[in-house]
């Protein structure tokens, strides 16, 4: 990674761990500078931790973030009982908001499969945040429509490497090949800096997960469920933020999906794909602000 470009993460934070069923959850707040505007929670995609929204924390100084490790990614434990599912994903989010004792206008940011877990959340829990933000959010299903082909061939790579004895099985699920392979198809930037920086995430974080019983629950539940399932029941006013070139959610099917909010704003990042929070998070954020204010 260039040196060049602006270290992300470095926001100081308060680190605390949770138990939620079973799991040990930790999670990190990210303190305002001076009164904060809001209080922000953050939730991220399938196969990322903390780290894949640092760039949009960082650019949000004025806000209280919270960002937690999902169970069985980073630096959480996974869960011992449950399955790694949507809902399960969403208990996290529950108890975070209690045991923080988040204020009545907290708002709730998920990107990528963290739009899944996010929107299924509050669509079950109305009230709880005052505000939604979905952040390249799923906005149709994975197995249907011209990204079925891609979304059955990872399927098959992940049952795959759990078919394989313990060690390859790992091999393939922690290759470098394949997450030097998926940063080349999903970044669009040209700035060789920002590329160096998506490539450099992938190879640190792709491979941060605890066993492959837990990755093969969650890849299941990314593909299984989106956003369009449960938009209609989300009062709360909701962003949808989408990458203009996002070969996993068309800007028709954004279009389509916001339509489905009852109070729904959509902006699109042109010249992005699925990978706005490392490519774009200053636009983003300046959406975000927009959106707040």
């Amino acid at each position: 990674m260039s040196s060049e470009l602006p270290v992300a993460g470095t926001r100081p934070a308060t680190i605390a761990d949770h138990l939620i069923e079973g799991a040990r959850v930790r999670c990190w707040t990210y303190p305002a500078a001076g009164t904060p505007k809001s209080t922000i929670l953050m939730v991220h995609g399938f196969r990322g931790d903390r780290h894949g929204l640092a760039r949009i924390v960082d650019a949000l100084p004025g806000h209280t973030v919270v960002v937690p490790d999902l169970p069985g990614f980073g630096e959480s434990e996974p869960f011992p009982a449950l399955p790694h599912s949507t809902a399960s994903y969403g208990l996290v989010l529950g108890t975070l908001r209690r045991e923080l004792d988040l204020p009545e206008d907290a708002v709730l940011l998920g990107h990528s499969f963290g739009s899944i877990v996010a929107s299924h959340y509050l669509a079950a829990h109305p009230g709880d945040f005052a505000r939604l933000v979905l952040v390249n959010p799923i906005s149709e299903p994975a197995l249907e429509g011209p990204k079925a082909v891609m979304s059955r061939l990872a399927a098959g790579y992940y049952a795959l490497a759990r078919a394989l004895p313990e060690r390859p099985g790992l091999a393939v699920l922690r290759s470098r090949l394949v997450a030097d392979t998926m940063s080349a198809v999903m970044s669009k930037t040209r700035d060789p800096q920002v590329r160096a920086y998506v490539f450099d995430q992938h190879r640190r974080y792709f491979g941060g997960f605890s066993n492959r019983r837990m990755l093969e629950e969650a890849f299941n539940a990314s593909i299984g469920g989106h956003v369009r399932q449960v938009a209609a029941q989300i009062g709360a006013p909701t962003l949808l933020i989408a990458g203009e070139l996002d070969e996993i959610g068309s800007v028709a099917s954004q279009r389509s999906l916001a339509a489905l909010f009852p109070d729904a704003t959509l902006r699109v990042i042109p010249g992005v794909g699925h990978l706005v929070h490392y490519e774009t998070p200053a636009e983003a954020a300046g959406m975000v602000e927009e959106f707040l204010a």
